[in-house]
């Protein structure tokens, strides 16, 4: 299916740690098996404090991919806590539906993208691709 997507294979995989948090199982599933396709390790978690546990336990995700609307703990609440914590991961918000002010909000807190429901796998994987090749530059060796 995604056989036809690989990006930046030459990327060690330490920079190529991600986490998914979203608590529809479909869409974690999905994701996880294109980003796996594409050569990245992937952990995917269904809620924020989830998420916040899957962090504590491996301090190598580099990059997390967020849906802004779960139970527990908001994809937002994810975020703010991490900043709170001078966290260094990328994070990449999703959901079907952005307002202006979560929108507003997710900028203030440094997220480095928002994207909107349905997406094209290819915008993803171009953004994160982006995101992986960032940290492997700025994280020496």
């Amino acid at each position: 299916m995604c056989g036809n997507l690989k990006l930046l294979k030459g990327i060690n995989v330490s920079m190529r740690k991600i986490l998914i948090v979203d608590d529809d199982k479909e869409s974690r599933d999905l994701l996880s098996e294109v980003l796996e396709a594409n050569g990245y390790s992937v952990s995917a978690v269904g809620d924020g404090a989830a998420a916040r546990e899957a962090l504590a336990q491996d301090g190598g995700i580099r990059i997390i991919i967020a849906d802004i609307r779960m139970p527990k703990e908001t994809g937002l609440q994810l975020l703010r806590h991490l900043r709170q914590q001078k966290s260094q991961q990328d994070i990449i918000l999703m959901s079907s539906f952005i307002s202006g002010a979560e929108e507003k909000l997710a900028r203030e807190l440094g997220a480095q993208a928002l994207v909107e429901k349905p997406f094209r796998i290819s915008e993803l994987l171009r953004i994160v691709g982006e995101l992986a090749a960032k940290k492997m530059i700025e994280v020496p060796s």
